[in-house]
Parts: structure tokens; C-alpha cells; sequence
């Protein structure tokens, strides 16, 4: 047996994602035969939630004349301006083309910002449950400052939670509507939080970092009933010159394959985030830039979608809403928060210490999730996946893969299986 290499310090201490672990995990069940009804992954079934066939329509037709060469390394133009309209239209916003940078998704624009912005030893402040800050934050060596959310609040942290861990820090990590739990920041709130990072920058010499925050909106087209989503540049102006937004058209337009997100920002970090992208070569691929510029200027063709495609989930998110809800009546050890936005459900399965029907003590939130799974047949991703402390009994149910008529059957699998738990 060969001696193990040494590698560099990220190397030997990432941490890999319990997300892809347990989703490996399900897919060898699924192989074996297994009847597993999937609610972990946030991506899609094509099959259930296609994309657009007008935006699958002009990327084909882009193949066909023969986009496939480098674009630029900012994103092409005809797409940059197609977003700067697409921004004014939905969220009137102002940006200049030189304000956006295009790449393949969210991820790399993400990984640029905090390698734009931090330094390491540098203080990054987000809260948990949330995807990945505390991975990126591990990427560039800086100091993690990190909330613990609570249900209270719907797992969206507060001004009043934030500010006292804002002096010196170099990035607030925000996401609206939230990954994992589906809820977003309400106006008044945001509006906090932003008055307490302007407050924060007032304090600041010339000579010294601003404190930036991300804002990740990925999921801001989603939102349902009556809830609205806010950001900070429409709230507070004045902080457009401190907000990078991060979004794309995976989740509005069930494109997660696609490869094609956005970031809007201050001139000065935005060509700092396009050098650093040019040497990763995180690019969205040509056609798919050509096919999307001429789809977002289809405004009605890009409303109607969305007018179907959020009432398929929102129909999925509500029916399973009720139906836990019934199962928290009916004395089962179950809650859920009510959906507001994404393709997320936050619930709560509080059955550490209880006994299943073997007698077995379920003696951790781990031995809850392996319960659910093994006795329900139901995966779904617990908090802890996403920074939170190990024994929360809180998940992340994702309805992306979900077909209509499995709700009632997994409904009642879990009935079942949750009828089998006794009080130790």
C-alpha cells in the first residue's frame, strides 16, 4: 500500500458536501430496488418541470448557427443587455451592462466575490441554515462568524442578531428567498440590516475595507401569495455601492443544467470578479448565451411560464404543507413552516429519544434522519447539512422531483411509520 501524498492545507481539511453524501446513498438504494421518495435534491425532474421550449428553442437554434467558440469573458454583450432589461423590467433595477459579469451559474460567481472582496483571517459573517458560506468561507482561509438561526424567525437572521458582529467584518453573506428553508427576509427587516451595514461603512476611513454583502437571490423569482421579495439596492439606494447580487436562470427557468448566472455589482469589484473568472474559465457556454439574450426580451413568453411553472410548485409545497400539518394534529411529532417562496419546505421531525417499532431508541437527529428514510422511505436533507448544529431537528424538503400523485402515497408511508414511534 502506496504512502498517502501530502496536499495542501484546503485540501486536507474541506469538508465534503453531506448534501452529495447522503444523495449517493439514496441512488444506491434506488439501484438496489428500493422505493425511496427523493425530496433532497434542489434541481428538477425535465420530465416534470421542463424549461421554456421557446429558451430551449433559440439555444438550439444558436447550435445550429454554429455558436460554439469562446464568449466573452464578461458575457457577451447582446445577453448583458438583455439582462440589464430583464433586471428593469422584474425588478426595477438600474444596472449598466459594465455592472453585470456572466459565468456558468451561481457557484463561480459566488467563489469570485469572496475571493474579490476577502482576505484571509478576514471576518465573513452569515447565518445557518445556509448553503454553503461555510464552505466558501473554508475556500479563502477567513474567519467564520456565524448566527444560528431559529425557527422564530423563520431561519432569516435579524438586524438585531447581524449588527453586533458587523464591526471589521469584510462580507455579509445573505440569501433571499433562503436555501434551504424557502422563507425570505421581510421589508422592514432587510430594510434594518441594511441601515446597520451603511452605519457600519460611515465608520470607516478611506484607507480601510468596506463591509460588502452578497446577496444571493437565486430563487426571487419564486415566491408565492402574498410574499414579495425585497432586496437591498431597491430598499436603501445608497447601498449599490456595497451589494453584489448573485442570481441566474437555474431555478426561475428549471435550467439548472444550462449553466448561465449573473452578478450585478460596483464597477470596481465587478472587473476585479472578471479577471479572477478569465483565469478559472467559468464562462457560460456560447449558445446558451445567445439562446437566453434573445428569450429574455419574450417578456409575455417569460411570464406565462412562470405563471404555470410556480403553481405546480406551489401546489406540491401547499398539499404537503397541509398534509404534515395534519399528521402535527393528529399528536405525531411533525411540524412545518408554511411555504413562502423557492421549491423548499422547511419541516421539523422532533422524534430524538422516541422508539421505533423494534424497541431502538432513536438516540440522535441522525438516527431520526436514517428512521425516516429506512421506515418511510422518505429522504430529506436535515440542517446540519448546511452549518447547523447536528442536533437540529429541522430539513430541507425539496419538491423539484416531485410527481403530483406520490403526495398522498408518501403521506401516508410516513403515517405509517411515524405510528410505529413510541415516547421512551
Amino acid at each position: 500500500m502506496s504512502t498517502p501524498h501530502k496536499l495542501s492545507q484546503l485540501a486536507e481539511t474541506l469538508i465534503g458536501s453531506e448534501i452529495v453524501k447522503l444523495g449517493a446513498d439514496i441512488k444506491e438504494r434506488i439501484r438496489q430496488g428500493a422505493r425511496v421518495y427523493n425530496f433532497t435534491v434542489g434541481d428538477f425532474d425535465p420530465s416534470i418541470f421542463p424549461i421554456p421550449i421557446k429558451l430551449q428553442q433559440q439555444i438550439e437554434k444558436a447550435y445550429q448557427e454554429k455558436h460554439t467558440n469562446y464568449p466573452m469573458a464578461e458575457g457577451n454583450l447582446d445577453l448583458r443587455q438583455a439582462l440589464q432589461a430583464f433586471i428593469k423590467q422584474y425588478q426595477g433595477l438600474n444596472y449598466e451592462t459594465s455592472e453585470i459579469l456572466v459565468a456558468s451559474g451561481g457557484r463561480p460567481l459566488i467563489y469570485t466575490i469572496f475571493r474579490t472582496i476577502c482576505d484571509a483571517g478576514d471576518k465573513v459573517v452569515y447565518a445557518v441554515p445556509s448553503w454553503n458560506n461555510n464552505h466558501y468561507t473554508h475556500f479563502v482561509d477567513c474567519t467564520h462568524v456565524v448566527l444560528e438561526a431559529t425557527a422564530e424567525n423563520n431561519f432569516m437572521p435579524t438586524a438585531a442578531e447581524l449588527k453586533p458582529h458587523l464591526t471589521g467584518a469584510t462580507l455579509l453573506a445573505l440569501c433571499s428567498p433562503q436555501n434551504p428553508t424557502g422563507t425570505t427576509f421581510r421589508k422592514e427587516e432587510l430594510e434594518a440590516i441594511c441601515d446597520a451595514v451603511l452605519e457600519e461603512n460611515a465608520k470607516r476611513g478611506p484607507n480601510e475595507k468596506k463591509l460588502y454583502v452578497m446577496f444571493d437571490q437565486m430563487y426571487w423569482h419564486l415566491t408565492y401569495g402574498n410574499i414579495k421579495h425585497y432586496d437591498p439596492v431597491s430598499l436603501r439606494p445608497e447601498m449599490k455601492e456595497f451589494t453584489l447580487f448573485v442570481d441566474a436562470i437555474s431555478k426561475v427557468f428549471s435550467s439548472t443544467g444550462l449553466r448561465v448566472g449573473w452578478g450585478m455589482g460596483p464597477v470596481p469589484v465587478i472587473a476585479k470578479m472578471k479577471s479572477i473568472l478569465t483565469h478559472m474559465g467559468a464562462w457560460a457556454p456560447m449558445a446558451e448565451q445567445k439562446g437566453l439574450a434573445e428569450y429574455l426580451t419574450d417578456f409575455p413568453s417569460i411570464d406565462q411560464y412562470l405563471t404555470t411553472f410556480k403553481s405546480e410548485i406551489h401546489h406540491r409545497l401547499t398539499r404537503i404543507h397541509d398534509g404534515l400539518l395534519q399528521l402535527k394534529k393528529d399528536g405525531f411529532p411533525i411540524d412545518a413552516i408554511a411555504p413562502e417562496a423557492a421549491i423548499y419546505l422547511t419541516i421539523k421531525v422532533d422524534a430524538t429519544g422516541w422508539k421505533n417499532s423494534n424497541g431502538e431508541v432513536l438516540a440522535n437527529q441522525a438516527a431520526v434522519t436514517q428512521f425516516l428514510l429506512n421506515e418511510a422511505s422518505l429522504a430529506v436533507v436535515p440542517f446540519f447539512a448546511f452549518g447547523s448544529k447536528k442536533e437540529n431537528p429541522w430539513y430541507r424538503l425539496s419538491v423539484g422531483t416531485c410527481k403530483k400523485e406520490e403526495i398522498d402515497e408518501m403521506l401516508g408511508k410516513l403515517r405509517k411509520a411515524l405510528s410505529g414511534l413510541k415516547k421512551s
